[in-house]
């Protein structure tokens, strides 16, 4: 788990890919339109724990699996919740269909794929991956060819955003910068040049005018991005640096082993986008063994001041590989090792979960279903796991 430095052009061994088996399971299509999510005992205080619409984490329960044949790297929901696109280790990206589990495959990068995006609309979809490209692709076609190819970096890409308003898919990469591409024509828009060491990962604050990236040091830089729409003939400008701040609690260098340990491995906004949290790895006591605990670290956003350390109860050996703010008002987030794996909820302020749960094997990311019932997870055994927030219905 060390992140020493290495050369951003080597790339994971190529890898045959193998057939795909058939889904283990089946889960209804989470496009249909229900209630809005209700906030942890919300159901049970009202008397109807047992309705298809209630939201209690505390009931989470796997309602569906489906097996690939490589371990899985990343999972997303198309924003109308009929697909769930997952990377994989055979430099694919297969799109899930929820309502009967048919997978699609997306080929087209020469590596594994970390990074998944859609515009609003939902009608593309943006995948990137250490190959350094990010490929556009129609979401719903049925035969799946990239729309467009940008080599985008000589690095590995980490992690994509794509902006509120559509415009702009925002990338990490190894090479230490961020960069923004127009989604409409694919050309390079602007760049953040500042950080100095592999960046980890991005997230556009939810009012569009911000964009906060995080490195492997846990530094946190956020960009103006506000003045862009209104520049446009200045192509490949650079970014405006607003402030910067550590998630200290999430870096260390190892003097044993002389490496860097730490940085964003899952980013994003909650309350509004009044916090910003960032997931990793602390009280690392051996860098090359991986020997640490996942947390997640918010901040107040405004200012970068440090709010909580969401840690484990039992301080469980891990990373903290995926984070989502839930509508009804608390953190959900995937982490493990090799203890295995564990979906975790944390309320604000709060330093330990209000409840865990033990996942069948480690989380290699983690993704919010669009209707709030439902987490998916990309685990390391080849699964995508669909976990229902609530009774069994």
């Amino acid at each position: 788990m060390a992140d020493k430095k290495k050369d951003d052009k080597a790339k994971p061994a190529a890898k045959t890919p193998e057939p795909v088996k058939k889904p283990v399971a089946k889960v209804s299509d989470s496009s249909k339109k229900t209630d809005p999510a209700k906030p942890p005992g919300d159901a049970a205080a009202k008397g109807d724990v047992k309705s298809p619409d209630a939201v209690d984490p505390t009931l989470v329960h796997m309602a569906a699996a489906w097996k690939y044949s490589r371990p899985l790297t990343a999972c997303r929901y198309s924003p109308d919740g009929k697909y769930v696109f997952v990377g994989t280790e055979d430099y694919t990206v297969q799109r899930i269909r929820l309502s009967d589990g048919r997978l699609t495959p997306l080929v087209g990068h020469e590596s594994w794929v970390r990074a998944i995006g859609f515009t609003p609309d939902g009608r593309t979809t943006l995948t990137a991956g250490y190959d350094g490209r990010i490929l556009w692709w129609d979401t719903a076609a049925e035969k799946p060819a990239p729309l467009r190819k940008v080599q985008a970096s000589d690095g590995w890409i980490r992690a994509l955003a794509v902006s509120p308003d559509g415009r702009y898919v925002a990338t990490a990469a190894n090479d230490g910068h961020v960069r923004l591409h127009n989604i409409a024509d694919g050309r390079l828009r602007a760049t953040g040049r500042r950080h100095d060491s592999h960046v980890y990962h991005v997230a556009f604050h939810p009012a569009g005018g911000e964009l906060a990236s995080c490195d492997l040091k846990a530094q946190c830089k956020v960009w103006d991005v506000s003045q862009l729409a209104k520049e446009s003939d200045a192509y490949a400008a650079d970014l405006k640096l607003v402030r910067e701040f550590p998630f200290a609690p999430i870096y260390k260098y190892d003097t044993q082993f002389r490496a860097d340990i730490g940085g964003a491995r899952s980013m994003a906004f909650g309350d509004g986008g009044k916090l910003l949290a960032a997931g990793g790895v602390t009280n690392v006591t051996n860098a090359f063994a991986g020997i640490g605990n996942a947390a997640w670290v918010a901040v107040n956003f405004a200012d970068g001041k440090q709010a909580t350390v969401h840690t484990s109860k039992e301080k469980i050996n891990g990373m903290g590989w995926g984070l989502a703010w839930h509508p009804a008002g608390y953190w959900v987030a995937a982490g493990g090792g090799n203890q295995g794996g564990f979906l975790y909820f944390f309320k604000p302020g709060a330093d330990a979960e209000f409840f865990k749960f033990k996942l069948p094997d480690t989380a290699r990311d983690l993704a919010l279903a669009p209707d709030g019932k439902s987490v998916a997870v990309a685990h390391f055994d080849g699964n995508l796991r669909v976990y229902r927030l609530g009774p069994k219905i």
